[in-house]
């Protein structure tokens, strides 16, 4: 019994040891409960090396993208009259590339070490070519807001996006203001395109908490030009509060 236990324990030091050594080479990364990219999130049992920021400004963001970028993010700090600076109405999210399942041991230890998984809106590497984006929320207004400028490779009709790729971001800043309070999923999804996105153009899009009813949370959102004088977009959606634990197979 005792030698069984301490190949056991020598077996189990070894998968941690595995697991360090491949965060060196392969970081995985973990967010705030409150990010876009997974509706809630608990905390890693390891230390990982910093994350890429995909939602920070690269060469790619045109003069449009970066002057919205900046009205937003300037309202993330405000100065007292004391000249101490102090957070504001606005929050810009972070934009990772990994979603982790992960818990204290055994078969989501293992879970861990899988290293394929990227997020669908942040697996395109080459900036400018996929999903530029940026969120920013402000939970006293329960609103959400996402800048988006997207590349080539989103191409749906010709010279223009995708209806799939303008869902997915609908889903996403719906999904990110739903998730204020904790983890949900999306239940329903009503889109109405009203019109096209040129590809390499930026979009606004807002989201906005129009109630809440037990597990349910409906959202609206919209999407415009930049100065707001043409609707693309229009979406409803439903989301359900959810136990992560549950989602996780625990």
């Amino acid at each position: 019994m005792a030698r069984s236990l301490g190949r056991l324990y020598k077996g189990f030091r070894s998968l941690v040891t595995l697991s360090a050594m491949w965060s060196m080479k392969h970081p995985i990364y973990s967010v705030s409960s409150r990010s876009p990219s997974v509706r809630s999130m608990a905390v890693l049992p390891f230390s990982f090396s910093k994350p890429w920021d995909f939602s920070l400004p690269n060469t790619s963001w045109g003069p449009e993208m970066m002057q919205l970028y900046e009205h937003y993010n300037s309202m993330c700090e405000v100065e007292t009259e004391g000249g101490e600076k102090q957070g504001g109405p606005w929050k810009r999210l972070p934009g990772y590339n990994r979603l982790l399942k992960y818990a204290t041991g055994g078969v989501y230890l293992s879970k861990m070490i899988q290293s394929k998984a990227r997020l669908f809106t942040r697996n395109i590497r080459e900036p400018g070519a996929g999903f530029e984006y940026v969120l920013f929320v402000n939970s006293e207004e329960q609103k959400c807001v996402c800048i988006l400028q997207a590349g080539h490779l989103l191409e749906g009709p010709p010279g223009h996006v995708h209806g799939g790729a303008i869902a997915t971001m609908i889903d996403t800043v719906t999904g990110c203001l739903a998730s204020i309070s904790g983890a949900v999923m999306t239940a329903n999804l009503n889109i109405n395109y009203r019109s096209p996105i040129p590809l390499g153009s930026t979009v606004v899009m807002e989201s906005f908490l129009d109630k809440k009813e037990g597990r349910k949370m409906f959202v609206s959102c919209k999407v415009t030009s930049p100065d707001g004088t043409k609707l693309h977009t229009e979406a409803t959606a439903l989301f359900l509060s959810i136990n992560l634990n549950q989602l996780m197979g625990r």
